[in-house]
């Protein structure tokens, strides 16, 4: 219990150091393919500090949720930190990184953000929660059936025994049924995080933007937890998913040298899969809004072929 432990710890304070580097590299990246010299890497670190000096301005008849709603974003994202496979497999005794509970904390940041963009009353606030939420009710399928095409080799939804699985037979990580789960997999995760080809991050233009829209009211202390927890829940997906793409050197027997491994080749994975997310935003372009569900829809059809495969191969 106490080695379970000291990993989710070290995976908190890993990622919370971590995220706002992966974003600065990403922002780099993209950057420097656009001919743009960048603001460096360490600029997001320097807008957190920045906001989290500042006390939030807030509207006089907005409620409690306005305040609420980025903390719980934040311990949302925060959890998923700590009960994820990424540093090490052992997993929690009280808490188990399962596949439904996984997703149902994912789920309370989801619903937490759409409520932000809510309480401020303003139509780019609901127009971007609506957005958000109808996105989320098609990602979630996609992001369940996705694992759990993955969990029937294992013969458990524990995501932790599912990358150990994959680590001890790696024939599995090339089949087919693997392959067609990464990609629903990497699309849900695109649209979970508000990435491109579904959102642009980069923009605030009042026809496109989704997270952007819901974040516009929020200042000073609420916008640092906002954007912290968003950066902390895609270092936390690019995690889980290089994990499950190449599971070794995830640590499955505590010890120091494992723990080094462990550390060095989760960043390792994050930062190559965010500087290949940035290469690709470089080449690709918002999908319409009314296109977005065709997209959706195309990735869960894939995790559904991934399941009904699985089955027949087992």
């Amino acid at each position: 219990m106490i080695p379970a432990i000291a990993i989710a710890l070290l995976q908190l304070v890993l990622f919370v150091f971590l995220s706002p580097l992966l974003i600065g590299v990403m922002r780099q990246v993209r950057a420097r393919l656009e001919g743009r010299a960048g603001s460096g890497i360490w600029q997001p670190w320097r807008d957190v500090r920045k906001l989290v000096a500042k006390d939030p301005v807030r509207a006089s008849d907005s409620s409690w949720m306005l305040a609420a709603g980025p903390v719980t974003l934040l311990v949302s994202s925060l959890l998923l930190c700590v009960l994820l496979p990424l540093v090490g497999t052992l997993p929690l005794p009280l808490v188990p990184s399962d596949l439904f509970v996984i997703v149902s904390i994912m789920l309370i940041g989801v619903v937490a953000l759409a409520l932000v963009g809510l309480d401020a009353g303003t139509a780019f606030g609901g127009m971007g929660s609506s957005r958000h939420m109808t996105v989320a009710a098609l990602v979630e399928p996609t992001l369940l059936l996705a694992v759990y095409a993955l969990s029937i080799p294992a013969g458990t939804s524990t995501l932790s025994l599912i990358v150990e699985t994959r680590l001890q037979n790696p024939a599995v990580i090339i089949s087919p049924v693997s392959l067609l789960a990464m990609v629903a997999l990497a699309i849900a995760i695109m649209a979970e995080t508000s990435r491109l080809p579904i959102d642009n991050p980069s923009t605030h233009l009042e026809l496109t933007m989704l997270h952007e829209a819901m974040v516009l009211e929020a200042s000073g202390r609420d916008l640092a937890w906002l954007e912290l927890g968003s950066w902390l829940k895609l270092a936390a997906l690019l995690g889980l998913l290089g994990n499950l793409i190449l599971p070794w050197g995830v640590l499955t027997d505590f010890s120091l040298p494992g723990v080094l491994v462990g550390l060095g080749a989760v960043t390792a994975k994050i930062l190559l899969l965010g500087v290949a997310l940035s290469v690709g935003e470089v080449f690709l372009a918002k999908v319409r809004l009314f296109r977005v569900p065709e997209l959706l829809a195309g990735s869960f059809a894939l995790a559904l072929l991934a399941v009904t495969a699985s089955y027949l191969v087992a």
